[in-house]
């Protein structure tokens, strides 16, 4: 993205990855008026961090809202964008070229030549957000997998938003029993991230949602993948590799502040989800 001021819109990191198949960058934008000009290629914008209200209007539609953690923007090619941001926001930004699209419509037996995206606006997508949160790992690790996990990365993305997000998905599709709604999930995600330092419950997040706890429990399942208690966890995790550099907090204050009761607790599950201490991560960011 590029502000009024016109600054330079940042570069995307390809490396470990052919040239203009796939890119992904790390973006943080200042609070304001935003405009990003139209590209060649579809783009993803996949809300990283605390919530944060958005306006957007772009292809003659218009969309207002809170983006929570792992919310999707789909850009198609050649439309420009315009953003209106209450604070600083920050979003993992992947760029699938069209040739890759075309890739993944062979694959699928689609026909290459009308192929198509939606243009969405805060949704979401667990096999995309999992697959971008995978992209960022490997990204952050300096592509150390070589090409071929890159490669399987933004295969199974295209594959996705065609099946998924184009004029070749299927509509019409008859709701799920049980399923959740999409306002339901949104209004869970923005109280899991506006209140992660908090003793949260699931009889409060059930309440949020409108339903009951076991309800709630099994609906959040389907649309995440994850259990809430899974969920609440990998996001205090996130929240803590953020807090980690900051050599002004402790590593008891790092985990209380993200809502572990203490820093064994956090050490614990960090261990288990990413294999490396706090004390080691600490270390790592020197």
């Amino acid at each position: 993205m590029c502000g009024p001021n016109g600054t330079t819109e940042p570069q995307w990191d390809n490396t470990g990855m052919k040239a203009g198949r796939l890119g992904v960058r790390l973006q943080v934008d200042p609070a304001g008026v935003l405009v990003t000009t139209a590209r060649p290629d579809p783009v993803l914008v996949i809300h990283f961090g605390h919530p944060v209200e958005v306006g957007c209007v772009r292809g003659g539609q218009a969309h207002a809202g809170t983006s929570v953690h792992g919310d999707i923007d789909i850009v198609p090619a050649g439309i420009e964008s315009r953003w209106i941001l209450k604070k600083h926001d920050c979003a993992l930004v992947v760029r699938v070229s069209q040739d890759l699209l075309a890739e993944a419509a062979e694959s699928l037996e689609l026909d290459a030549s009308a192929i198509e995206l939606r243009n969405r606006f805060q949704v979401r997508d667990p096999k995309i957000e999992s697959l971008a949160w995978a992209l960022k790992a490997e990204m952050d690790d300096g592509f150390k997998n070589g090409q071929l996990y890159t490669d399987g990365i933004g295969a199974a993305i295209a594959c996705q938003l065609l099946t998924g997000h184009s004029a070749a998905a299927p509509t019409g599709k008859s709701a799920i029993p049980g399923a959740m709604s999409t306002f339901r999930l949104r209004r869970i995600l923005g109280y899991v991230e506006e209140d992660l330092n908090g003793d949260l419950s699931l009889r409060a997040i059930a309440a949020i949602s409108g339903l009951s706890i076991s309800h709630c429990q099994r609906a959040f399942c389907h649309a995440t993948g994850l259990s809430i208690h899974q969920y609440v966890i990998q996001r205090r995790i996130e929240r803590a590799k953020i807090l980690l550099p900051n050599k002004n907090l402790s590593l008891s204050e790092v985990a209380l502040s993200v809502g572990f009761a203490h820093q064994s607790h956090l050490t614990y599950h960090m261990r288990r989800l990413l294999g490396v201490s706090p004390m080691s991560l600490r270390k790592f960011g020197e």
